[in-house]
């Protein structure tokens, strides 16, 4: 019996036309208008039908009319990156590069309808091509939360997505149980105090003063006031304040970014910022504090990742599918968990003899011969849900 991955490579020539096609022509968030062009013009051509503008610049594709539905996910935006490959495909776009892999996940979805298309399914796969989860809009909304809301989730029984990962071999599968990527969330605190100038110190309240405190407190958060076992992180990135060199501040500003793996962690280090940003009131000042909420931690769920892992297992062996402990980096997929359980899966995309590309790097670029198995893997985890014959 021939196998999904065995069509798929068939099928390779094709996607890497297609990866590099968008490669070559990146787009930022919520401004994908030729990639998703280009995706409902080959669904299309698949005789998919498609629905175009969901989330501003998503597109949704439909496979099946009757049954259970579930849904496979793509990201398509790229990244304010100047790429430094030099390759034939290198992006065109000056300051623009598919820095994140993107482009690879919006070719396998391709590839996965391609596989799909030809298959009798007891049910129903919808294609969700999403923008923006690299950003937010001016309403604090990414691509998966604003595909959400027009309702691309509704009535979906389970939903499944697929990145790349630049640390682990080319043709290998990763997993993750449990929490896999965390929460991100920012704050904005600004630290209150009262001018002097600085050969009177002791006539006003040092806003830098404060801050400090303040910056010090924060960063024992995460060792005192949460179990060790449970992840976390809070970071200052930016801290600001004063005017010159004899004035003591009255102002300082903090911005940072918070991660969390859990609900209940995330709620717990909102309480304790609060906390520590109230030294600066019982040291005589005052204090302004914002937190904007991000992403929510991306948790799978237990038994279909176990789904994953079978059909990872079955397609490229044992001695290939890996387990990976959770990250700290933040992944807008969580809003699709949030309508239904679901499994966020990698597949690794390093070069033999290559070395490391990290995600996000001017420099990073993938194996392509990891576009049929993302494409088959996505197929085979739809087919393995749907009730399909266990995949070869």
């Amino acid at each position: 019996m021939t196998t999904l991955l065995e069509m798929a490579q068939v099928l390779a020539p094709r996607l890497s036309a297609i990866r590099r096609e968008i490669h070559q022509h990146p787009e930022l968030s919520f401004h994908e208008y030729r990639t998703a062009a280009l995706v409902a013009e080959t669904l299309r051509s698949l005789g998919v039908p498609v629905d175009t503008g969901v989330g501003k610049t998503g597109v949704v594709g439909h496979l099946g009319e009757t049954g259970p539905v579930i849904a496979l996910r793509a990201d398509m935006d790229a990244l304010p990156i100047q790429e430094l490959n030099k390759v034939e495909y290198a992006s065109r776009v000056p300051g623009v590069m598919h820095a994140c892999g993107h482009d690879v996940h919006t070719t396998c979805l391709l590839g996965a309808a391609m596989l799909l298309r030809d298959l009798v399914l007891p049910g129903q796969v919808r294609l969700l091509f999403q923008p923006s989860e690299e950003g937010m809009d001016k309403e604090g909304k990414s691509g998966a939360m604003r595909m959400v809301e027009e309702g691309a989730c509704d009535g979906v029984s389970a939903v499944f997505g697929l990145h790349v990962h630049g640390s682990f071999p080319a043709g290998s599968v990763i997993c993750a149980d449990g929490a896999m990527a965390a929460a991100m969330d920012n704050f904005r605190a600004v630290i209150l105090g009262s001018g002097a100038h600085a050969a009177y110190a002791w006539e006003g309240v040092d806003a830098i003063l404060l801050a400090s405190q303040v910056v010090t407190s924060l960063h024992t958060i995460v060792s005192r006031r949460i179990s060790p076992v449970n992840g976390g992180v809070i970071s200052v990135g930016i801290m600001q304040g004063g005017s010159k060199e004899n004035n003591l501040a009255e102002r300082v500003e903090l911005r940072g970014t918070i991660r969390s793996l859990t609900p209940a962690v995330r709620e717990t280090l909102f309480y304790e910022l609060d906390r520590a940003c109230q030294i600066s009131k019982v040291l005589g000042g005052d204090y302004e504090l914002n937190i904007r909420r991000g992403y929510p931690p991306l948790i799978n769920d237990k038994t279909l990742t176990e789904l994953v892992r079978r059909v990872a297992l079955d397609t490229v062996g044992p001695d290939a599918v890996y387990e990976r402990p959770p990250e700290l980096g933040g992944e807008d997929f969580s809003f699709f968990l949030q309508q239904a359980p679901g499994c966020f899966f990698e597949v690794g995309v390093q070069a033999p003899g290559q070395p490391l590309r990290p995600l996000h790097s001017p420099h990073f670029d993938v194996d392509e011969s990891v576009l049929p198995l993302g494409a088959a893997m996505l197929a085979g985890v739809a087919r393995a849900y749907l009730g399909q014959v266990q995949v070869p």
